[in-house]
């Protein structure tokens, strides 16, 4: 019986990060056709059929991760508070990412905020790490991808972000005054 509690525990935590990738992923489907097919991108982005895959297989390790740390590390009563709340951090930022790019369109935002997202990520993966090993590794894919998306979420903002103007201003006079 204290088997299929496991399983419970694992599954639960498997699915606490996918439920914030199946809201995104509705408000992301929303806008791809109308909005961030416009967009101009750098040669390397990858075919926007790759994202959910990706996402999902994330999702899954980081929550697998959580209940490694939460297992062996005693809950949040016990050495795994800290790292788990390093967890729910960047759950929070990695689930905020999508309204503010997708949802507002700030890409010059979006770009702030996965910078905050990948340093929260490599946060939570050393903390990890110190309470078990396989939980930090875990964590690896994951930044690396996140480091990816925030170099890729600058190239798209400086790709279509207006360029200043370089007119002149010139002098203007008042012929009024001259008479």
């Amino acid at each position: 019986m204290e088997n299929k509690g496991e399983i419970a525990k694992i599954v639960g935590a498997v699915i606490l990060p996918q439920l914030g990738g199946f809201v995104n992923g509705k408000l992301t489907r929303m806008q791809i056709t109308d909005w961030y097919n416009h967009l101009k991108f750098p040669a390397f982005r990858p075919p926007n059929w790759l994202f959910a895959p990706v996402w999902t297989t994330l999702y899954s390790g980081m929550g697998y991760a959580s209940y490694l740390v939460w297992k062996t590390g005693g809950g949040f009563s016990g050495p795994a508070r800290v790292p788990l709340i390093l967890y729910g951090t960047q759950l929070a930022l990695n689930w905020a990412w999508t309204p503010i790019f997708f949802g507002m369109h700030q890409l010059k935002w979006s770009a702030v905020e996965i910078v905050a997202l990948t340093a929260s990520v490599a946060a939570t993966g050393i903390a990890f790490y110190d309470i078990n090993k396989l939980a930090g590794c875990l964590f690896i894919p994951y930044f690396a991808w996140c480091a990816f998306a925030s170099v890729l979420n600058y190239s798209i903002y400086k790709l279509n972000t207006p360029k200043p103007s370089t007119a002149t201003i010139e002098e203007v006079t008042d012929d009024s005054k001259q008479k």
